[in-house]
């Protein structure tokens, strides 16, 4: 054992567990395999079968083996793998979760993360439950590398998503070391393990064994070639046994080289392990493999893959062996003889020599070997041996046909993959494979618009498959221009999609892809490296990060670059956040670029100017029409780059525009390379983006001759220009002409036939001659048509363009010629058409012949079947032939061998017809035969550029007869061929102006005409013209404008019938009849719209046209004119008034009545055609508006009248009034009446009209009045309540009055003008004293009336003090007695006094006990505490959960009441016991009188004999008792005192939970907790089901009683009957209250987690719960719940929660927080003024000056109505006024005077 061997592959499962002795072992296998006649131990019918022939024949000759082998030796095939089989294999790649094993054979295994050893496992779910990182553990890479041998065992055959085998490996020494057993473990062995752990002195390595440790000491590691200095646990060791100690319970390893296998060490069939070397000695040679036999007792068989090619191997050779792999259930070992595997190394090169070659394909491989089970063995053409598999010999679909495959002498493969294991390529010899686009990820590239299929869907993004190879990753804001939510909607599996590669990772094989749009489908340059962004061009990019100071957007590959926040935009952007997301694409500019650095600067600013590189070096005197000569800079699809010389300005040619023809285009297009100069160039159209030139002939003398149009304003109807097709739509096409001029060719003018498919017609680019026909000055569009018969050809165009095509051809064949270093092209390039040849016949078929050049051996000659039909032919003949056609680009040349083509030519005369039949066609040209004889010509197949040829039959074809006419018999330019033409296409005479003007179609402009009247309509009349045409007059051109009076009718002078003398002054389009704007003279007209006036009718008057424009121009605003009514439109009550055939105005319905009464039916004031005088409001022609007014007015002047209408009724604001001229105003509650009355705005409604009185503007919105003062002043009696202007007019001591507009904790404000507001305080406000100033606001809503005593005037401050004390005002006081409010108590006198006002109070309540009282709500500052002893514990209050402010109270209250005793009982019914019974109904109140009264008669039996003194003394004191008693009764803050008393009432009000709860009350006083338990029992049973809320308040009441008396039990059973039997949300909430309340946090906790659960759609569920997070202090949390409730809640609601939450930060968690939070919202939703003003106040009540100033800045710079921007400027100088200086006041002011003005500007323009 001294050449110890190490080895490093993992090994798999055996059937049966073996002794360690090799003779039992045999007995075993014998017996096993007396039985193995079946072939159902092995998928190989044949080695089945012959496994006995085998023993039989080794048993004849005395030798037994354990296992038997097959005769016919195979390469170890997928279908033969099992679950346990051991293997050699050699890592390949490793990922972070998965290793690839390259296996023998070409096979391919993955070894996950899980399958490495059970330490390994242990230590991953550690890390992955802690969630931190752990030292101890490594990643795959760190314990596995390329190369590494591993033994491994099949741990399970997956089947993967495409039906295909995938091996699962595992090198799990429990697995590969299963059939080893502590005592068959010897010295010398050589075993595969795991590190387990990692100890001081060694470590200790886990090999499988059950009972067995095994230690490696740490010296020993140390000349073991491990790549990393230290072992790691998991890490993968091959060791070698030393000593076995205690029976096999330890084990000392040592570090091992390739160890020999020896039968001495104990190895049997079911323990052999892969990687062991041992001697073997060759059995047999057979052509596909050996068979050896190893270690006396074992066969294996070696295939040839594994054989040493150079070595010659014979029976008897004795030679050393690798075991690659056993198979457990047949028993086979397969060994291999490689060097590279008996090598004393544990690795392999993973890397082919020389590099890594897989994906090429090699061309010109010889096949050396076949093996037919296995597959065959190819020389490359560098000798490089490779292998392809019998699979990869033919397609999938196809049968094995291996003779045909191995009797090819040249092959083409593709190289599939490196096999380090055979240390060779393997290849494969399909079609389908080595036709595959992409097979690498060197195949793609960034920029390449690739097309793929939809693999799968993941969170990150989308898989597509390029090929089955290659996929890529479309990340999730690649999958659309926009962010898709639910991708799932828009992309199936299968899907086929088109893709734009953004990045190639060739080493990691990651590809990335876009499905963007606007990037797949973008025309601009693509920034591939930093070289590609030069300073000044345009790209498409998408950003991928934004931050404060800009974003930074990516183009392809690893090119990315900046963007400053100056350059984002050319508005102001604070926050980049809110304008950009990642992922959005965008056009950027490259400002600066430095490759070598990477470093790239962009805007997005310049980008959106348009403005590209070309703009920046704009070529200075390139004008269009100017010829020019280029230089081609780089070839794309569509079009060349060129540079114009010399000044290097860049230009673009694109490819339609290298010729008239199509088909010469694309030839041009190929022969031309960069470096190649083009000359006779034209520029065609100059832009800011870029220079268009064009080589088009019939465009080029177009622009020579000016026969062109350089703007809109020189073309005129009846223009003739040449153009090319631009767009192909369903509707038409667009033709595009020089000067970037595209008219619209409509589908009914394009051509006198019907075109069904506008694509087949016409081609994109293709030149064609039009005429215009319509123009739209307004929209700067014509119209123009392309039909033959309505465009002149110019003459000799159709010889030129013959010419032409012809040149261009041999340009082609000419540049061919130059650049082609061999003479087939020369050669090629010097025949021509008609030349006569002598070939030789090569082979004759049906469809036509081949034949034989001398002079040409590499080029095809070819005849059709129809030219050679009628010659009999044999291959190696020779023949006459004539040249029809020389096609340069595929070397093939097209011949005729019919005789009639080879005679004799005949003579042609100049000017003659002749019959030509067509012999050969080729795209744009055929070549004819002239007069059936041998004279052959070519002539285009198009008789006319604007020709549509949509039939198949209407399309030339050969053997078609047509006559044309000989131009010339013999022409120089064709080579001597004769030129002939279509016959007619002779050049037509050209039209003179004369005939162009007069035409049939229409009338010119000014002409005079005659004619009859036919119909007198109000607007207009129509007339009958002397050439049956009809014209129409406008009642404007009736007669002369000086003579039109107001109100007449103008078309009514003019009779039916009548003969009259008009003049054409423009036109209606016959079928929309809208008036086309005048133009040319010579433009015509379908409808001629004429004048009558007298003074225009003259000849010699000369006058010219006006457009709408113009006319629209002319108008200013004020100018008074005539018009005439048109329409009157009742759904928008505006009018249409006309004044001009093209202008027609508005009126609008408050510009058109002075009078409200006329509102309802404005339509009768005037009548159609009806003249009236109007004044301009508004004139302007972008955008179209004509405003006026018939009110006599144009504008809002301070101080006049007008009519509004009212819009809406406001009662903070009063009435919102719209105004006429597109004004609005207000009118303030003090503004509508002389007299205020107690409800100013009942009297109006919505649309109401009224006449108002300007008092002022602010901003653009007027104050009004509606005084009959103002309106009338003459006739109205002085006013009761005179206006209030300034302060100037109010003095001390005044009684005015005014309505009331807030109430708040600063007292009452109220209205005294549109614009004073003076201020009651609450002392001043009531002679009661007010604990809340709710108490007030409920009985002053808003506008209520109110009398008040000036106290003060602070001028200065703009301040008003009042007072409504009935003292001063000698009005009663504003709140009514019987409140019962305590009086304020000033001094003795007042106590006397509030005495006295007590006992008139009781005296009122008696005299009117019928007067209902209203409940009181709060409790009373002034009342006594109760004793200790007297306190229930229970206290009720009303829960208003929409009242914040009610909220904050209640918790102070609490605070105070827990203070002082036990935490009391509360319920959600809204009362505190301890105040009493407050709020009991009057019935109450009645009966316990009538109770009370009959009790006190019992009472007042007293002893008869008496004085009478004493009786009448008597009688007083019972009257005195009989009051105080029934005042008891009445008061219903007194609770009864027992039982009876609390069952009496009870009888009288059963459903009233508060007499319910103040009876449990009574009974927990005396600590009687079971009969409070009784009466609560008592409650729910009693009250009526229809009242919810009371038997919520004792079921709250009972949980409550149980929370303090009770047990958790009994608390839990109250609660689960109250849940059933209630609403459950609430019981929830308040039980959850209730816990914490008592502070039992813990379980208030818990409920709020169910609650959140069961009720995650309720928002006031994760309000409660943010509240009680945020009061617990813990932010973080709350933080979380806020995102967890946006997931669970409907989108509607994210604003108001996140806005709620913010708001409950700012009250009891972090105000920065809660400030950040509103920041987000109102950046995306910054119109939300209501948000706002919620922000404000808490900033207001949280934040520092200069960061309430700073929300104050943001809010008046808002985009919102000017309404709410003045509010919010109230807000700011009313805080500047509270808490800043004088200086900061000022500074509002002036900003809200900018702002006015800047309103007053925007106006203006």
């Amino acid at each position: 054992m001294a050449s110890v061997e190490e080895d490093f592959p993992r090994g798999g499962k055996t059937k049966k567990p073996t002794g360690s002795k090799v003779t039992v072992e045999r007995s075993k296998v014998d017996n096993l395999f007396q039985q193995s006649d079946e072939p159902t131990t092995t998928k190989k019918k044949k080695g089945g079968t012959k496994k006995v022939k085998k023993q039989k024949t080794e048993e004849q000759e005395g030798g037994l083996t354990l296992n038997t082998v097959a005769e016919s030796v195979e390469i170890l095939h997928i279908k033969n793998m099992r679950e346990g089989m051991l293997l050699l294999g050699c890592v390949k790649e490793v990922a972070d979760f998965e290793v690839t094993v390259s296996l023998p054979c070409g096979l391919q295994g993955f070894l996950s993360i899980r399958n490495v050893c059970d330490a390994y496992t242990k230590l991953l779910s550690e890390q992955l439950d802690l969630e931190v990182e752990n030292e101890e553990f490594c990643s795959l890479s760190q314990i596995f590398w390329p190369g590494m041998l591993l033994r491994c065992v099949v741990s399970k055959m997956d089947i993967t998503k495409g039906g295909s085998l995938s091996i699962q490996l595992s090198v799990n020494p429990k697995l590969v070391n299963k059939s080893l057993t502590s005592s068959s473990l010897m010295a010398g062995m050589v075993l595969s393990g795991c590190v387990e752990s990692v100890e001081d002195h060694g470590t200790i390595i886990d090999i499988g064994v059950s009972g067995t440790k095994a230690f490696l000491p740490e010296d020993a590691t140390k000349s073991k070639q491990h790549k990393s200095e230290e072992l790691k646990v998991g890490q993968y060791v091959t060791s070698r046994v030393e000593e076995v100690k205690n029976d096999g319970r330890v084990v000392r390893l040592s570090a091992a080289a390739r160890a020999s296998a020896d039968a001495k060490q104990g190895w049997t069939l079911t323990n052999l392990l892969p990687g062991l070397t041992v001697k073997a000695t060759v059995k047999k040679v057979t052509k596909h493999g050996l068979h050896l036999d190893f270690m006396s007792s074992f066969s294996g068989q070696v295939d040839f893959l594994h054989m040493e090619q150079e070595s010659s191997y014979r029976e008897g050779l004795q030679v050393r062996a690798c075991v690659l792999y056993i198979e457990p259930t047949t028993r086979l070992v397969g060994l291999s003889l490689r060097s590279h595997l008996l090598q004393p190394v544990s690795d392999v090169d993973a890397a082919p020599p020389g590099g890594d070659r897989t994906g090429e394909v090699v061309m010109e491989c010889k096949m050396t070997a076949m093996h037919h089970m296995s597959g065959a063995m190819l020389e490359l053409p560098d000798k490089t041996p490779a292998f392809a598999h019998r699979n990869h010999l033919k397609e999938p679909s196809n049968p094995a046909n291996e003779n045909k495959v191995s009797a090819m002498p040249e092959h083409t493969c593709r190289i599939l993959d490196f096999s380090p294991m055979e240390q060779i390529y393997f290849v494969s010899l399909r079609k389908s494979v080595i036709d595959q686009r992409f097979y690498r990820y060197q195949d793609i590239h960034p920029g390449q618009v690739v097309e793929g299929t939809v693999s799968v869907l993941l969170s990150q993004g989308m898989v597509v498959h390029l090929s089955a190879h290659v996929k890529g990753l479309v990340p999730r804001t690649h999958l659309s221009d926009i962010i898709l939510k639910n991708p799932e909607k828009k992309y199936v599996e299968g899907m086929k999609v088109k893709c734009r590669v953004l990045s190639v990772d060739v080493d990691n094989k990651n590809l990335r892809l876009t499905r963007k749009k606007t990037l797949v489908e973008s025309p601009l340059p693509l920034f591939l490296t930093y070289n590609d962004a030069r300073p000044g061009r345009v790209s498409h990019g998408f950003i991928v990060s934004v931050k404060d100071f800009g974003c930074i957007v990516r183009f392809y590959g690893n090119v990315k670059g900046r963007v400053p926040l100056e350059e984002l935009s050319s508005e102001p952007i604070v926050c980049p956040e809110d304008v950009f997301y990642v992922g959005q694409v965008l056009k950027a500019k490259v400002l600066k670029c430095d490759p070598e650095q990477e470093k790239l600067l962009l805007s997005f600013k310049a980008a959106g100017k348009r403005e590209t590189e070309e703009s920046t070096e704009p070529p200075i005197d390139c004008e269009v029409g100017k010829r020019v000569e280029a230089r081609v800079a780089k070839k794309s699809i569509n079009s060349l780059e060129v540079v114009i010389l010399p000044d290097e300005g860049r230009a673009v040619l694109p490819t339609v525009h290298l010729s008239d023809h199509m088909s010469n285009c694309q030839l041009l297009w190929e022969v031309l390379q960069e470096g190649d100069t083009i000359s006779n160039l034209i520029c065609f159209n100059k832009n800011k983006q870029n220079i268009t030139l064009t080589k088009k002939p019939r465009v080029i003398s177009s622009l020579e001759e000016g026969a062109v149009a350089k703007d809109f304003s020189e073309i005129t109807v009846g223009m003739q220009l040449v153009g090319c097709i631009r767009n192909i739509m369903s509707y038409g096409v667009f033709v595009e002409f020089p000067y970037g001029l595209i008219g619209l060719a409509p589908k009914s003018a394009l051509s006198d036939k019907f075109i069904s498919d506008m694509t087949t017609a016409f081609k994109v680019g293709q030149t064609v001659i039009a005429k215009v026909t319509n123009l739209d000055e307004e929209k700067q569009r014509f119209l123009v048509t392309l039909k033959i018969p309505e465009v002149i050809t110019p003459a000799g165009d159709a010889r030129a363009a013959l010419l032409n095509g012809i040149q261009e051809r041999r340009t082609v064949k000419e540049m061919l010629t130059v650049r082609d270093d061999g003479e087939l092209r020369q050669q090629l390039a010097a025949l021509t058409v008609g030349q006569k040849l002598k070939l030789t016949v090569d082979s004759a078929t049906q469809d036509g012949a081949k034949f034989r050049f001398d002079d040409l051996p590499g080029a095809d000659v070819i005849a059709s079947k129809r030219h050679v039909a009628g010659v009999s032919l044999t291959p190696g003949q020779k023949a006459s032939a004539v040249i029809l056609n020389v096609d340069i680009l595929s070397s093939c040349v097209h011949v005729s061998v019919l005789p009639k083509l080879l005679g004799k030519k005949k003579s042609l005369n100049k000017g003659s017809d002749c019959c030509a039949v067509v012999q050969f066609v080729d795209r744009d040209f055929a070549v004819i035969s002239l007069n059936d004889a041998a004279q052959l010509t070519l002539l285009q197949t198009c008789s006319h550029p604007n020709e549509v040829a949509l039939s198949e039959a209407e399309r030339l074809k050969v053997g078609m007869t047509l006559t044309v006419e000989v131009v010339e018999p013999s022409c120089e330019q064709l080579e001597g061929l004769p030129l002939v033409l279509w016959k007619g296409n002779a050049p037509k005479r050209q039209r003179t102006a004369s005939e162009n003007q007069a035409d049939s179609s229409g009338h010119r402009f000014g002409e005079v005409l005659q004619g009859k009247v036919r119909s007198v309509k109000p607007t207009y009349i129509q007339v009958a013209l002397e050439d049956g045409s009809t014209g129409s007059v406008h009642v404007s051109q009736v007669v002369e404008p000086a003579e039109v009076t107001l109100g007449s009718f103008p078309t009514s002078t003019v009779r039916v019938g009548s003969v009259v003398k008009a003049r054409v002054i423009g036109g209606r389009e016959a079928t929309s009849h809208r008036f086309l704007p005048f133009s040319h003279p010579k433009f015509k007209y379908t409808i001629p719209e004429l004048t009558l006036i007298p003074s225009q009718l003259d000849p010699g008057v000369d006058f010219k046209p006006v457009t709408s424009k113009d006319k629209l121009a002319g108008y200013k605003p004020g100018d008074e004119i005539t018009c005439f009514v048109s329409k009157f439109k009742s759904d928008k009550k505006c009018l249409e008034v006309t004044s001009d055939p093209c202008v027609t105005g508005t009126v609008d319905l408050l510009s058109m009545i002075t009078d409200p009464k006329d509102a309802s039916h404005p339509e009768k004031l005037f009548k159609l055609g009806q003249a009236v005088r109007a004044k301009v409001v508004e004139a302007s022609v972008q955008p179209h508006r004509f405003v006026l007014s018939l009110s006599g007015t144009h504008k809002l002047e301070k101080g006049s009248i007008t009519l509004g209408m009212v819009t809406s009724v406001q009662p903070q604001v009063g009435l919102v009034v719209k105004l006429p001229f597109g004004g609005t105003g207000s009118v303030s509650v003090t503004d509508v009446a002389d007299t205020y009355r107690p409800n100013p705005l009942e009297a109006f409604r919505k649309d109401q009209l009224v006449r108002c009185y300007l008092l002022d503007v602010q901003n653009g919105k007027w104050h009004l009045s509606l005084r009959p003062s103002r309106l009338n002043p003459q006739s109205t009696k002085p006013a009761k309540d005179p206006e209030v202007l300034s302060l100037d007019h109010l003095r001390l001591d005044q009684v005015v009055r005014g309505y009331v507009k807030t109430v708040s904790e600063q007292g009452v404000f109220i209205r005294l003008s549109h614009n004073i507001t003076g201020r009651a305080q609450l002392q001043q406000s009531s002679k009661y004293f007010i604990s809340n100033h709710k108490i007030l606001s409920s009985h002053l809503p808003v506008n209520t009336l109110l009398t008040t005593k000036i106290l003060s005037v602070d001028r200065e401050d703009q301040l008003v003090d009042l007072s409504l004390l009935p003292a001063d005002t000698g009005k009663p006081d504003i709140l009514p007695e019987s409140l019962g409010l305590p009086l304020r108590l000033v001094g003795d006198a007042e106590k006397r006094d509030s005495k006295k006002a007590k006992k008139r109070l009781h005296a009122e309540s008696e005299q009117k006990p019928a007067e209902p009282q209203i409940p009181k709500k709060k409790k009373k500052k002034s009342s006594k505490p109760k004793a200790d002893g007297d306190d229930s514990g229970v206290e009720v209050y009303f829960r208003e959960e929409e009242d914040e402010g009610e909220e904050v109270k209640r918790d102070s209250a609490q605070v105070s009441s827990s203070s002082t005793g036990p935490s009391r009982l509360q319920v959600a019914a809204g009362f505190s016991w301890d105040v009493g019974l407050s709020s009991l109904k009057p019935v109450l109140e009645a009966k316990d009188g009538e109770s009370s009264d009959g009790e006190e008669q019992d009472g007042n039996e007293k002893p008869q004999k008496k004085t009478r003194h004493e009786l009448e003394q008597d009688k007083k004191s019972a009257e005195k008792a009989l009051l105080q008693r029934e005042a008891e009764l009445m008061d219903p803050s007194l609770r009864p005192q027992d039982a009876a008393a609390f069952e009496r009432l009870l009888l009288a009000s059963p459903s009233s939970s508060l007499l319910w709860l103040q009876y449990m009350a009574h009974h927990l006083q005396a600590t009687q907790i079971e009969q409070a338990r009784a009466v609560a029992e008592r409650a729910l049973k009693t009250i009526s089901f229809r009242e919810e809320q009371e038997k919520l308040n004792v079921w709250v009441a009972l949980l409550n009683l149980e929370n303090m008396y009770g047990t958790q039990e009994s608390l839990k059973k109250v609660f689960e009957r109250a849940v059933q039997f209630c609403e459950p949300m609430p019981v929830y909430q308040q039980l959850a209250d209730i816990y914490t309340n008592s502070n039992k946090i813990k379980e208030a906790e818990g409920l709020y987690k169910t609650m959140v659960k069961r009720f995650r759609q309720n928002k006031a569920v994760w309000l409660s719960y943010g509240t009680f997070l945020l009061r617990q202090g813990q932010s973080d949390a709350a933080s979380s719940l806020l995102q967890r409730a946006l997931t669970s809640l409907p989108p509607k609601e994210s604003v108001d929660v996140i806005t709620k939450f913010a708001q409950m930060e700012f009250r009891f968690g972090d105000a920065e927080r809660g400030r950040n939070m509103f920041d987000k919202v109102l950046t995306n939703y910054p119109k939300r003024t209501d948000l706002w003003s919620v922000f404000i106040n808490l900033m207001v009540k949280h934040g520092s000056q200069k960061e309430v100033r700073a929300v104050f800045d943001r809010t008046i710079h808002l985009s919102v109505s000017v309404k709410k921007i003045k509010f919010f400027f109230k807000r700011y100088l009313e805080y500047e006024k509270k808490h800043g200086t004088p200086q900061s006041v000022q500074a509002v002011k002036e900003k809200a005077m900018e702002f006015v003005e800047a309103k007053g500007k925007d106006a203006a323009n």
